[in-house]
């Protein structure tokens, strides 16, 4: 049984079929990358799978049970939970209460063990991502790199079986990139499964070993990096023009 299958998702926007009868599987303990041009549909797929929009039709399915249509807490719950590309924390609250908010959730209480309180918790969280060290300071005050930071720490509050990044690199300096691409590998060796959607493809291509690549709502390549980056559809999407 995959951990996520995702089954023939289509969602249309008007005359718009912005996702067009998607189907992929994901493997516990994988690393998957979703890539494509923009508007290719990817973050719409995110959408669709996390519950933030209702597919015209096809099913996600968690472990073999279907969540299709499920509201995006009770997806959440069940240890599907997600990033988003434009990070929304709330500003005036320290760090460490940004993650507390999120352990204050069904799915958080219920995976805080009997020995720790929700502040050594959350301290953990910030401490795999590298912002213990920020823990008092309004989120307001953290650069981009570490708000991105901060997202990945909300989700991972709450020990997901699996977590949807959707462009964690964005708009980070090398230096981030880097912090970034350390804290991810730091996740996965913990045994978490995480599939990401970047246009980084430098970065990502240091975490994933399978690749899915979206174009016009529709999967038009999948397999190992070297092997999509050999694909003559796939060049011709990026570079416009054939091979």
């Amino acid at each position: 049984m995959h951990l996520l299958e995702v089954q023939n998702l289509t969602k249309r926007f008007g005359g718009l079929v912005a996702v067009n009868n998607v189907s992929f599987h994901v493997d516990e303990g994988e690393v998957v990358g979703i890539i494509g041009p923009n508007g290719a549909g990817k973050t719409t797929l995110f959408n669709l799978i996390t519950g933030y929009l209702k597919p015209d039709s096809g099913k996600v399915f968690l472990r073999g049970e279907d969540i299709t249509g499920l509201p995006p807490n009770k997806i959440a719950n069940k240890g599907l939970v997600r990033t988003f590309q434009i990070v929304r924390p709330f500003r005036h609250l320290p760090t460490i209460a940004n993650v507390l908010v999120a352990l204050q959730s069904y799915r958080g209480k219920r995976r805080i063990e009997w020995i720790k309180t929700p502040e050594r918790k959350a301290m953990e969280m910030l401490e795999d991502v590298g912002l213990s060290d920020m823990a008092l300071e309004p989120a307001e005050n953290l650069s981009h790199g570490d708000l991105k930071r901060l997202e990945i720490a909300r989700a991972m509050a709450l020990e997901p079986e699996i977590v949807l990044l959707d462009e964690p690199f964005g708009g980070l300096n090398p230096v981030e990139t880097e912090y970034m691409v350390k804290s991810l590998q730091r996740i996965h060796l913990d045994g978490h499964t995480i599939v990401i959607v970047e246009h980084k493809l430098h970065a990502l291509m240091r975490l994933v070993k399978r690749v899915i690549v979206m174009h016009n709502g529709e999967i038009i390549a999948e397999g190992t990096p070297k092997e999509v980056a050999e694909n003559k559809k796939v060049i011709e999407v990026y570079l416009g023009r054939t091979v």
